[in-house]
This record gives C-alpha cells, structure tokens and sequence, in this order.
C-alpha cells in the first residue's frame, strides 16, 4: 500500500518504540515537508485515536517508514 505521503520519510526502525517519539518524529517531518498545520493535527487526531498498534498502523498509511 502506497501511503498518503509518501515523499515524506519518518526513520523509525532504529529507535525506541515510545509513542511520543514516534509522534514528535511524524510531526516534525510532515511540518517539515510542508504539510499545513490542519493536515498535521488530523494526522495526529487518527494517530491518537486508538492504541500502540493503531498508532504505527495510522503512521504507515500516512508516511514512508524506514
């Protein structure tokens, strides 16, 4: 599956599995990147909706891992 933006990278694969890591990382490359404001925290409100595994499956539909 091709995520929503994928030019936008997020490395995840070598760091901790905290939430807000993995939050503050996805905000700061979509910010980055040039996403709006509004498009970041929709981002945010899907990623937070839910659990641990909700989290990281809402971040693969959204941005490139690695």
């Amino acid at each position: 599956m091709t995520p929503k933006f994928p030019y936008i990278s997020v490395e995840l694969t070598d760091k901790e599995g905290n939430a807000f890591i993995i939050l503050g990382r996805c905000k700061a490359a979509a910010q980055e990147s040039g996403l709006s404001a509004e498009e970041v925290a929709i981002f945010i409100a899907e990623a937070t909706a839910g659990d641990y595994e909700h989290l990281l499956q809402t971040t693969m539909r959204w941005f490139s891992i690695f």
